[in-house]
């Protein structure tokens, strides 16, 4: 009796405790959601950091054609405008001279651009649209989220494993939890609620930075017709619908303000499209 009595009490501790590791665990977005982060910025930003490093690896960035300068033309000035990324290091671009209809961002400033996204990102504006729609996933910091949610879900010990510098399986899990879904072959896309948050904040990214926001619907649309008989690669972790346009014209108006003060301030970026 007084056995199970004293394994009652641990177990109610155990839960206690958890609890309250949750409950300080909790962090506001930048548009004031809540969101489980349990990992610390520095770790999550250096095993961005190390994904990156092995993207470039696996595609090494191109170099001095046209549409690279452009796309790091548009990219360098979206990032003028937004702060570091948490846990330390830089915003860091590179283009990949590939067909897919692809970007990413990841936590410790890598920004991965591949030139097939000039497909749908017909204009700079729209191309704006598309870096500061993935520099929000990481300033909202839901590589954490994604990567805490599997933790406390799956009890993290695959996790844990591959964060340590463990391969197989679990290594393209985390790399996908990180923002590398479509690169690593394992879908795991945004929820709905990181989307739209994406969405909202990149449209602020763009605008301070002096791009028009209102390419940012055209944007969408473009994305949804260059698939053909499916989806691009970046609509597959990125999905469209009806209530994304809607999300995005109820906050236009808003970001039109902050577009028409960055044109007030000169910030009237010059980075011509390739031909």
């Amino acid at each position: 009796m007084e056995l199970t009595m004293t394994l009652t009490r641990r177990r109610l501790a155990a839960v206690l405790a958890g609890m309250l590791v949750l409950l300080f665990a909790c962090q506001t977005t930048p548009t004031g959601r809540r969101q489980l982060n349990l990992f610390p910025d520095e770790q999550v930003a250096e095993m961005g950091q190390t994904a990156f490093a092995q993207m470039k690896q696996k595609t090494p960035p191109a170099q001095g054609d046209p549409a690279s300068k452009y796309i790091q033309c548009v990219a360098q000035s979206v990032v003028q405008v937004v702060r570091k990324p948490k846990g330390g290091g830089q915003w860091d671009v590179s283009v990949f001279a590939d067909d897919q209809v692809n970007a990413f961002a990841l936590p410790g400033g890598g920004i991965g651009i591949y030139t097939g996204i000039l497909k749908a990102a017909r204009t700079p504006d729209q191309l704006a649209a598309v870096i500061g729609h993935e520099i929000a996933h990481v300033q909202a910091e839901h590589a954490n989220a994604r990567l805490s949610t599997q933790y406390a879900t799956e009890a993290g010990l695959g996790l844990i494993q591959a964060i340590a510098g463990g391969g197989g399986g679990e290594g393209g899990n985390v790399m996908a939890l990180l923002g590398l879904g479509a690169q690593v072959g394992i879908l795991l896309p945004f929820s709905r609620a990181q989307e739209s948050e994406a969405d909202i904040i990149g449209l602020e990214y763009m605008a301070r930075a002096g791009y028009d926001p209102r390419q940012a619907v055209n944007l969408w649309q473009n994305m949804a017709r260059v698939g053909g008989s499916g989806p691009p690669a970046f609509l597959s972790t990125h999905p469209s619908s009806e209530q994304r346009m809607e999300n995005l014209n109820k906050h236009t108006p808003k970001a039109l303000e902050l577009y028409r003060q960055a044109q007030a301030q000169g910030r009237k970026p010059n980075c011509t499209p390739p031909r």
